[in-house]
């Protein structure tokens, strides 16, 4: 395996609910939003939004990635099973799901570890519903804290948006990542990660 603080995300895999592989590279060349969720957790309704972002995106290349964690106020203390009832219950999630995770500290999974080198300490989540967008050419193209909903068409102030790293139409041709100082509404950086009619973002 490559060196995690080098490469891309596509050199990671998780593990699915029911047990299957999740490799990322099967995702190449689309933008993916990893999410670190619970069950049990004050911003469990922002399923609803990632729900909406996959059902509305989801055609056009988009994908949404939840990996569930009991990291935060032991939050998602159930099963497999009970994690995968909740969901499809309580949000009638069908967006991928991967078994449970650390996410932070020297056990994280090696995805989150990745972006603890690239971003450093500061970067790593600090609650549930932690959200990191990863461009069609698998680097790190945007990152916003817990109280940023995705679906967010404005931010409060002092805040990114999360929803617009979307497609406007179905990939055509890989594009590159261009990151930026500032996060926009993270809606409006998922849009523009995804290529146009004309295959540019």
């Amino acid at each position: 395996m490559s060196d995690p603080a080098t490469g891309d995300a596509y050199q990671f895999e998780f593990v699915s609910l029911d047990g299957e592989k999740l490799p990322l590279a099967a995702w190449r060349g689309r933008p993916v939003l990893v999410v670190n969720t619970a069950s049990f957790c004050g911003y469990t309704p922002q399923y609803r939004d990632l729900e909406a972002l996959w059902r509305r995106y989801s055609a056009r290349g988009l994908v949404v990635l939840g990996v569930p964690s009991n990291d935060f106020g032991e939050q998602e203390p159930g099963s497999a099973a009970d994690i995968k009832k909740f969901c499809e219950t309580n949000y009638q999630i069908d967006f991928p799901l991967t078994e449970k995770n650390r996410v932070v500290g020297a056990g994280a999974h090696p995805f989150y570890r990745w972006v603890a080198a690239i971003l450093g300490e500061a970067g790593t989540p600090r609650w549930n519903f932690h959200k990191y967008l990863i461009g069609p050419d698998g680097q790190l193209a945007g990152a916003w804290p817990t109280p940023v909903r995705p679906t967010a068409s404005s931010p409060a102030p002092g805040q990114p948006r999360c929803a617009q790293a979307i497609p406007r139409s179905p990939p055509k041709s890989r594009v590159r990542c261009r990151r930026r100082r500032q996060p926009s509404a993270a809606s409006d950086q998922i849009l523009n990660h995804l290529p146009t009619r004309h295959g540019r973002a």
